[in-house]
């Protein structure tokens, strides 16, 4: 255990609260102290959802650890059961009730409960969220469809053999990222290709609806942190096929595209062509030739970041220089990734570890997770949040897709305009001293003499114009030297021609200034110094 400010997956009870929160007529019944009673913060406050989620506590406290718990266990499930009739009963535990050993997955199976009982081994000191997550749909799906898996050698008879081809979306859930507007896309990408859609799991979908799983052509792992586990089983046990191209950017989309035409039979051609997407001829207009190059350090879960990797470089001409993922599960994946991109993984869920390769990289571009936008806005650097965890901004309440060809007219505006906005402020500042730019000049479409009477009084009384100061400057954003470097001594006229360096850039100028500086033993930097070190490093 690590005491931290920030973390970026929860302990993996929080993952079977997501799925179970996803589905409908599923209970879970957690045992765990007072303390960890939170779940409806995570649900209602951050994803805004309209319904408490279906989770129960047997919420003991310490005055009780002294008696049998146990019995407090089975009080609680049958309260519950009573009270919400489930068609499935979840039962696991917190991090802390693990200590206590009281097995109440094993003591809900012996109550006789009319409903199917899945207890949850969800060992909390040595994983986390997502694997949480991806074990409980795993052993909701193999509980619930055991019983109708076919002998060794047999096909399932389960095929519907109908027109068109049935697929299954499996591993969306509450509080995942862009997961219910994925959904939409995709469903509206397979219906173009002449695929239906089946059924949607965990999301929106009851336990009847996962015993009608089998009855699907083939399956797509939409989200492999979630039902990776589960498509593997179904593909063993039902031969069902499994679709693996997460189809974020337009290129993944056509790879998803041509794996659904290899599985189905079907020509997909009439879905290949983007006409709902904008991105490819943004990206080749000439407005997009200010982005050829720009560097861009990637952070966040694995199919997110391994995603954006690709779309960065392939199709928006971005460098990337940093990749990496907090999911040791898919540690794997990344690291084959940051090969094809010349640069060293990054394996952690220490964000301060993080934080320090990103200042390290001297991006223009941060993609990353809800820490990530904290620590891109210290250093005064742009960012676009990608990948859960996120906060409730990141649930917005218009379609913002990642998925499909919509997804990637999202990503183009959510990446490229920080960048855009960055450039305007960067004028703005530069000009601000112009006498046709500030505050206080008359606004040539309205004629002479229609300054801001605001503007105008100011003036005349000596004052500095409101916003005149500070346009287009971050707070912190001309800050020189880090922590345990030697600060260097700027002349004037330096700092004056720093200034008129975009802001994203400046605090990378600044430092191989300052490098350059000391290396040559000048203590006092010029104007000339400043060309110098930019004529060194540019070589």
């Amino acid at each position: 255990m690590q005491l931290t400010l920030w973390s970026y997956e929860g302990p993996p009870h929080i993952g079977a609260m997501r799925v179970a929160t996803s589905m409908k007529d599923v209970h879970l019944v957690l045992h765990a102290p007072a303390g960890d009673t939170y779940a409806d913060l995570l649900f209602t406050m951050i994803e805004r959802r309209a319904a408490r989620p279906p989770v129960a506590y047997t919420t003991f406290q310490a005055r009780e650890l002294g008696g049998d718990t146990a019995a407090l266990v089975k009080e609680t499930i049958a309260a519950c059961y009573e009270r919400f009739k489930p068609q499935v009963l979840l039962v696991g535990e917190s991090c802390t009730a693990e200590l206590i050993q009281d097995q109440p997955g094993a003591l809900a199976q012996g109550m006789g409960l009319p409903v199917p009982v899945l207890p949850l081994e969800l060992p909390a000191y040595t994983r986390k969220e997502n694997w949480g997550a991806n074990e409980t749909f795993y052993q909701l799906v193999r509980g619930l469809l055991k019983a109708r898996a076919p002998e060794p050698g047999q096909e399932s008879a389960l095929r519907h053999g109908g027109e068109r081809p049935r697929a299954n979306l499996l591993g969306p859930t509450a509080l995942g990222f862009r997961c219910r507007d994925d959904v939409t896309e995709i469903t509206r990408l397979l219906d173009a290709a002449g695929v239906d859609v089946h059924v949607v799991a965990p999301l929106g979908a009851s336990p009847a609806d996962l015993l009608r799983i089998p009855e699907a052509d083939f399956n797509v792992c939409l989200y492999p942190e979630v039902a990776d586990q589960a498509c593997d089983w179904l593909r063993r046990t039902f031969k069902q096929p499994v679709v693996r191209s997460v189809p974020i950017g337009i290129g993944a989309t056509r790879d998803f595209l041509d794996e659904v035409a290899r599985i189905t039979g079907r020509d997909t051609s009439s879905a290949r062509d983007p006409i709902w997407s904008r991105m490819p001829w943004y990206s080749r207009s000439v407005d997009s030739t200010y982005l050829t190059g720009k560097r861009v350090f990637i952070f966040g879960d694995a199919t997110h970041a391994v995603a954006a990797a690709r779309v960065a470089s392939e199709e928006l001409g971005f460098t990337v220089v940093g990749l990496g993922t907090y999911a040791r599960e898919f540690a794997r994946e990344v690291r084959e990734a940051a090969k094809r991109y010349g640069v060293e993984p990054l394996i952690t869920d220490d964000y301060l570890e993080v934080e320090a390769r990103v200042a390290e990289a001297h991006p223009e571009l941060v993609l990353g997770t809800q820490m990530e936008r904290h620590i891109a806005k210290r250093l005064g650097i742009p960012c676009a949040v990608i990948s859960a965890p996120v906060h409730v901004q990141d649930f917005p309440a218009r379609y913002a897709p990642q998925m499909g060809y919509e997804g990637a007219n999202v990503l183009f505006d959510t990446w490229v305009h920080p960048l855009m906005m960055g450039l305007e402020e960067h004028l703005v500042t530069m000009f601000r001293e112009d006498f046709e730019f500030h505050d206080g000049a008359t606004p040539s479409h309205l004629g002479p003499g229609a300054a801001p009477r605001d503007a105008v009084a100011e003036t005349a009384e000596g004052g500095e114009v409101s916003g005149a100061s500070s346009a287009g400057e971050a707070p912190g954003e001309d800050e020189g030297a880090g922590a345990g470097e030697t600060v260097m001594a700027w002349a004037a006229d330096a700092e004056q021609e720093l200034k008129k360096i975009p802001f994203f850039v400046r605090g990378k100028a600044r430092r191989n200034t300052e490098r350059y500086a000391a290396e040559r033993g000048i203590q006092t930097i010029t104007v000339e110094t400043l060309y110098d070190a930019k004529a060194h490093f540019g070589r």
